[in-house]
C-alpha cells in the first residue's frame, strides 16, 4: 500500500510567505533580480497543482455521460514554442486565480526544479496567473533540480559542473594534496572547480 507523504509544514495556512512576496513585488517593480526572487524562494514551500483527470466514463441510467474513473495529474503549460512548463504557487490563493479545484501539495523549489526535469519540462513557472509570475528555466532551473538530487547523488553536483557553462561548484571540507604539510591543509577549508 503507498504511503502518503507527510507535509513539509503541517501547519501552513496556505498564505504566500511574506519574504517571496516582497521580492516578487520588488521584481515586478524593477528593483530586485532574479536572482532576489530565488534566494526567497529557495527558503520557503511551493504549491503544486494536482488535478483531476477523467480516465474512464459511461452512460448513466439516464443516458447522460458520468465518470467512471479518473487519476489525480500533474497539469503542465505548453507554450507557443512547443516547450512544457511545470506548475507551482507560492499559495492557494494564487492557485485558485489559476484553477479553483486544483489541489495543493507541499514541495521545495529544488523538489517542483527536479520534478520539473523528470517531466522533460524546460521550466517551472510560479504564480501563472499572478499576481506576479516568474519563471524558473536553463542552467537555474538545472541547478536547483541538482540540489535536490545530490542529496541521494553526490556525483550530481559534478555533472552539473560539466553540464553548465560557468557554473561554479563549491565542496566544503579538506582537500589533501600529496606534500600537503599540516600548516597548509589547516588553510584551506574549501575547494573549488569551475566548468
Amino acid at each position: 500500500m503507498p504511503s502518503i507523504p507527510q507535509p513539509l509544514r503541517p501547519d501552513d495556512d496556505g498564505g504566500t510567505d511574506t519574504s517571496v512576496a516582497s521580492a516578487l513585488s520588488a521584481f515586478q517593480a524593477g528593483t530586485a533580480t532574479a536572482a532576489d526572487v530565488l534566494t526567497a524562494l529557495a527558503g520557503t514551500r511551493l504549491l503544486v497543482p494536482v488535478v483531476a483527470l477523467l480516465t474512464e466514463s459511461e452512460v448513466g441510467e439516464h443516458g447522460l455521460r458520468q465518470e467512471k474513473e479518473s487519476e489525480m495529474a500533474l497539469p503542465k503549460l505548453v507554450g507557443k514554442d512547443g516547450r512544457e512548463a511545470v506548475l507551482a504557487f507560492t499559495g492557494t490563493e494564487p492557485m485558485r486565480r489559476w484553477r479553483a479545484d486544483a489541489r495543493p501539495v507541499q514541495a521545495t523549489a529544488p523538489q517542483v526544479c527536479q520534478a520539473a526535469r523528470h517531466e522533460s519540462a524546460a521550466a517551472v513557472v510560479v504564480d501563472v496567473a499572478g499576481p506576479v509570475p516568474f519563471v524558473i528555466e536553463g542552467g537555474m532551473l538545472q541547478a536547483l533540480a541538482t540540489v535536490e538530487e545530490a542529496k541521494r547523488d553526490a556525483s550530481a553536483v559534478d555533472r552539473l559542473a560539466r553540464e553548465v557553462p560557468g557554473a561554479t561548484v563549491a565542496r566544503l571540507g579538506t582537500a589533501d594534496r600529496p606534500g600537503d604539510t599540516e600548516d597548509r591543509r589547516r588553510g584551506r577549508w574549501w575547494s573549488r572547480r569551475r566548468a
